[in-house]
């Protein structure tokens, strides 16, 4: 691929509680934040939002970290430029207060700007609710904005937060035991959680998924899938389900997780809202 454009989206920022970023937006009905793993907003990533804008839905991507637009591949800029870009998108990421990497049992401050966010894009776009997608560094987060019951379906792809280095953080995921507790009170009424995840990825070990399944019951909806289903011509080992392991072809495991993805929210936000806050993952 090649950097992209962005020509589809607009341009504007969003400010809440001393915090300003930038705020990328496409389509029109009801709305689903889509947060970029790392490096930041990929044209991969950006594939993956024009998907669920053209079921009728608002694709808002905020801009956390990196250069939106820019491909990563080596292809794109060569190996130096990919070495590069990804040490200065990685290195504001260990020093910003905003997230949370190694501690147990917290919920990254990044989150109230995030729900404020979706508090705002509701309010705009209407509808039952609000939709959120966090990948891998911030998988987790689409979890803690579901503290806040204007959000009907979570998903987190491969959610690396906290980082697994012990036993501890492999078994937990980055939420407050406050915001856990909400978000438990609403699994069983009207949020579906939808987790993605290879079976061999060390960044997002099966005690992660044991503990959402423990905590959230049938509100959580995991898919597991053998690394062997990833793109063999991603450069890194399989991680990320929706973007860069993605074979998109019909019949393929990872197509079948994105379709899952998808119909979580025709379901949850395209239907009527008496219908939309009863409906579950396989609606």
């Amino acid at each position: 691929m090649a950097d992209d454009s962005m020509s589809d989206f607009t341009r504007g920022s969003f400010a809440h509680g001393g915090a300003s970023h930038r705020v990328f937006r496409s389509g029109t009905g009801p709305a689903v934040i889509v947060m970029a793993e790392v490096p930041g907003i990929t044209p991969k990533v950006l594939a993956f939002a024009r998907r669920v804008r053209d079921l009728g839905l608002t694709v808002v991507l905020p801009d956390l970290f990196g250069a939106a637009g820019r491909d990563p591949d080596p292809a794109a800029h060569g190996w130096s430029g990919t070495v590069a870009y990804g040490v200065r998108a990685m290195a504001p990421l260990c020093v910003r207060r905003e997230f949370t990497k190694l501690a147990t049992g917290r919920t990254s401050p990044i989150v109230g700007w995030l729900r404020a966010l979706a508090a705002r894009e509701h309010a705009e776009c209407g509808g039952p609710g609000v939709g959120a997608v966090g990948m891998c560094f911030t998988g987790g987060f689409a979890l803690a904005m579901a503290a806040d019951d204007r959000l009907l379906a979570a998903v987190l792809s491969q959610p690396s937060l906290p980082l697994p280095v012990t036993r501890a953080q492999r078994r937990t995921i980055d939420i407050a035991p406050a915001d856990l507790a909400a978000v438990k009170r609403r699994g069983a009424d009207d949020l579906t959680v939808l987790g993605l995840r290879f079976r061999g990825d060390r960044l997002v070990p099966g005690e992660r998924f044991a503990f959402l399944r423990r905590q959230l019951g049938d509100a959580f909806v995991a898919v597991e899938l053998d690394d062997s289903a990833a793109n063999p011509d991603a450069l890194l080992r399989p991680h990320s389900v929706l973007t860069e392991h993605l074979i998109d072809e019909p019949g393929q495991p990872t197509r079948d997780a994105l379709e899952q993805v998808l119909e979580l929210f025709r379901a949850r936000l395209l239907r009527p809202e008496s219908d939309a806050r009863s409906a579950g993952a396989g609606a």
